[in-house]
């Protein structure tokens, strides 16, 4: 069963991050184009708080992986997939693994900071859209009750990366507002806020434009 899910979400997440790596590589392609132009691929610490149904509230922790690209004037995309579980959500006695991936257009303000080593400072904001997926749950619905479901998945927010080199930097933190609509018996609806940190690998892209 874990196989299934996993397979699923593998093949879910293919398309996205191909369609990244492949915007990635239009860049190299139109390296005449003016701004500064990277691929990023960031691993994260992640914890997200969450509701059941409208109260309470309860954290549950995992990790995440996202590739994105700059490739005009701080503008590029984004594709993160991020797992998180608890046993017991909110004293319920119930559990929840929960996998989203997300995909959509990123805005970066990039600005180097000089010296040998190549240091940098980049703001990002992003809306992303796509999938979660909830197992080893309890989603209540008309016809009964499920252990597992698919949502529709939105992410909008933002963070900071602090270059320590050419090819390495720190996210600092990242924050974003997590909207799903698994069943709950009442709004089925879900605000979570999510927030990580972790670590960045960059590959820039040389121009030999302007």
């Amino acid at each position: 069963m874990m196989y299934l899910r996993f397979r699923y979400f593998l093949l879910l997440a293919a398309p996205l991050f191909l369609a990244t790596v492949s915007l990635g590589a239009q860049a190299v392609a139109t390296s005449s184009t003016p701004g500064h132009q990277e691929v990023d691929l960031a691993v994260t610490y992640t914890a997200q708080y969450s509701n059941l149904v409208s109260d309470p509230t309860f954290w549950h922790q995992g990790g995440s992986i996202e590739l994105s690209t700059q490739t005009y004037r701080g503008f590029g995309i984004a594709a993160n997939i991020a797992g998180t579980q608890i046993g017991n959500a909110a004293n319920s006695g119930v559990g929840l693994s929960m996998v989203t991936a997300t995909f959509g257009p990123r805005y970066t303000w990039y600005k180097p900071i000089g010296g040998a080593r190549k240091k940098s400072v980049a703001i990002f904001g992003q809306g992303l859209i796509g999938e979660a997926h909830g197992f080893n749950s309890y989603f209540p619905t008309a016809a009964g009750s499920l252990t597992d479901y698919n949502s529709f998945a939105l992410q909008v927010g933002g963070g900071l990366d602090i270059g320590l080199s050419r090819h390495f930097a720190v996210r600092a933190f990242q924050a974003d507002w997590v909207r799903t609509q698994f069943p709950n018996s009442t709004t089925n609806i879900q605000n979570t806020f999510r927030i990580g940190a972790g670590v960045v690998v960059r590959f820039p892209q040389h121009r030999t434009g302007r």
